[in-house]
């Protein structure tokens, strides 16, 4: 038998097509949008380069999104912003420092392998930025400070309590950025156990005219363990205090 006339079942078989659902192409886009803005800032990502990385036709990004790229780029942030405010879903265990750290942890994570996204994100002045996107960008903000506050043995934080953890978070916020700006020096366990450092500082700080603070304070260094952020840094920064008392 010639091979022209060879049978046809010889042949390999042609790749099944699968449907979509709506759920699954709306996703698969989103997921390709995503891994773009991660690593350019959003106004340098078309709706050419979404659809091709999704392997699609750009009139097929425009039926999902049909308000195009600046519809995309808020859906792409809002799935963006739901991974992120995971970040610090911490079960209420151990002692503060440690479920702090281990929210830094994802939280530098998440900065790492979003990082050119991460920055314009955070320092505004996109194109596609709007009062929805700030919206979003504060939503995270608002709810990583009641995922914090929620650690505490307070039903109402004080404002001062309050203003405390929203100004650490601006403080996470803008080392990271700098941290992405240094080529992610000094290392991200180290930037983290510094960012702890600088709560505890900020909590103590607070605690000497703030009696919820105090309290707080007292609750939290209850659960700490001598070898423990708490104890590490009491242990650099006690003879620091004892050198200055001489000088008072």
């Amino acid at each position: 038998m010639s091979p022209a006339s060879a049978p046809l079942a010889a042949s390999s078989p042609a790749p099944a097509y699968r449907r979509l659902s709506v759920e699954e192409r709306r996703s698969q886009l989103l997921e390709a949008a995503l891994g773009l803005f991660a690593h350019r800032a959003p106004e340098e990502v078309s709706l050419d380069d979404v659809a091709e990385a999704a392997g699609v036709s750009r009139p097929l990004v425009y039926r999902y999104f049909p308000g195009g790229k600046q519809q995309l780029y808020e859906a792409a942030l809002r799935s963006a912003a739901d991974e992120l405010e995971q970040c610090f879903d911490e079960p209420p265990t151990g002692p503060l420092t440690e479920r702090l750290g281990r929210a830094l942890d994802r939280y530098l994570a998440f900065v790492d392998s979003h990082d050119t996204g991460f920055a314009a994100l955070l320092q505004g002045g996109s194109v596609v930025c709007t009062s929805r996107t700030t919206a979003i960008v504060d939503e995270v903000r608002r709810t990583a400070a009641a995922s914090i506050l929620a650690h505490m043995p307070v039903t109402a934080p004080s404002p001062r309590l309050h203003l405390l953890v929203r100004t650490w978070i601006s403080a996470v916020e803008a080392a990271s950025l700098i941290w992405l700006d240094e080529d992610k020096q000094p290392p991200a366990g180290e930037l983290r156990d510094w960012l702890l450092d600088q709560f505890l500082a900020l909590l103590t700080a607070t605690a000497a005219s703030d009696e919820q603070t105090a309290t707080v304070l007292r609750s939290a260094l209850a659960m700490e363990t001598t070898d423990g952020p708490a104890g590490s840094l009491a242990r650099r920064v006690l003879p620091l205090v004892s050198e200055a008392a001489h000088l008072l």
